[in-house]
């Protein structure tokens, strides 16, 4: 069987806070109201569009942050169903609904607040008309849900939604173990950073600087 670690590279000089990625995943999972499994930080403070810096001399770097799907991940360690797990094929890390018993033990091991969301009752939309893809899971009270790279995209052989239709061309998507990626090769030589790299845990997002 061949194996991956599929993850992303997004370049913060590109990045434009648009917030076109957490819409395209908010439509294609058909998230359910209030649910965004991906958002977009400023860094500066803990408001969105906070700037950095000084009065005089005031920054502003995004940050679109979702699961990091990262290579030695908490949260699987510590659920006591296997309902958040890492697939070995594809370096994902996945989340069974029907398998999910609700403690939120993998809420409480990530280290990335707010990547996980817990449905503390049963989902509600704002329009009656589902959205996105027909092959999704459906979404359920008492349960976590939190992206999941699109799986159902990528077994079709195309990209996570997010990566489609950002304007500013900021996201690259590929095997990260395949030196000869677009993303590898941007990892290798651009100035990066992961978030929260001393944890250990070896996060599939890469942040160019």
């Amino acid at each position: 069987m061949s194996t991956k670690q599929f993850g992303l590279a997004i370049d913060t000089w590109r990045c434009m806070g648009c917030n076109t990625c957490a819409v395209a995943c908010k439509a294609e999972n058909n998230l359910p109201t209030d649910v965004w499994w991906n958002r977009v930080l400023t860094e500066g403070g803990a408001s969105p569009n906070t700037c950095g810096g000084t009065y005089e001399a005031p920054t502003k770097t995004y940050i679109p942050l979702a699961c990091q799907h990262c290579a030695n991940p908490a949260c699987t360690k510590v659920c006591p169903v296997v309902a958040t797990w890492k697939d070995e094929e594809t370096g994902i890390v996945r989340q069974d609904y029907d398998k999910c018993i609700g403690c939120r033990m993998c809420i409480a091991a990530c280290p990335y607040t707010g990547v996980r969301s817990f449905n503390w009752e049963e989902p509600q939309w704002s329009i009656s008309v589902p959205t996105g893809a027909a092959n999704i899971p459906s979404h359920q009270k008492h349960v976590v849900e939190k992206c999941n790279f699109c799986a159902h995209r990528l077994a079709r052989g195309e990209k996570p939604s997010c990566m489609i239709l950002c304007p500013g061309r900021a996201r690259f998507w590929g095997d990260l173990d395949d030196p000869a990626s677009e993303v590898s090769r941007l990892v290798a030589n651009r100035e990066h950073k992961q978030l929260m790299s001393e944890y250990g845990t070896n996060p599939s997002v890469y942040y160019l600087v």
